[in-house]
């Protein structure tokens, strides 16, 4: 895994990301565009083991033209890691050593607050936004990361 500094001066324009929030149950997916300029939610993936993530993942990477990835990384409000944040750094470093891109971490407070009170302002029923939460959550963080890398 690398930083996202280092990958702001690493990465190539013309090459489309893949955002994830990474849960206790299931996966929000976004991919950004190849300008990076828009993340967009994808799917979610029911998480069963990081294997079988991987294999999705893959899969997903190789018919998107995706590359690099980004992780969502829940660190607490006061800055701290919590065992989520341990958790997640985990599967993220599994993901690294099993899948030839860049993994970066991206502090995801608020992310799915913030993709829930969006679809809100959006006016989507409950029950679809409680059922596309992840991978809005997913587009949440990728935007943010892709805003960083574009400033």
């Amino acid at each position: 895994m690398i930083t996202i500094e280092d990958f702001k001066i690493k990465h190539s324009n013309k090459v489309r990301f893949i955002g994830l929030d990474l849960g206790s149950k299931r996966i929000g997916v976004s991919i950004c565009d190849e300008r990076q300029s828009i993340a967009t939610p994808f799917k979610t993936i029911n998480k069963t083991n990081t294997n079988e993530l991987i294999d999705q993942l893959k899969i997903i990477i190789k018919d998107n033209n995706i590359g690099g990835i980004i992780v969502g990384n829940p660190v607490n409000m006061d800055g701290s890691l919590g065992r989520s944040a341990q958790s997640v750094n985990d599967v993220a470093s599994n993901i690294s050593k099993s899948i030839d891109l860049p993994v970066i971490l991206w502090d995801e407070r608020l992310s799915t607050v913030g993709a829930f009170n969006l679809s809100s302002l959006l006016d989507v029923n409950v029950s679809k936004r409680v059922k596309t939460i992840d991978q809005n959550a997913a587009a949440f963080i990728l935007q943010g990361a892709i805003d960083f890398l574009n400033n």
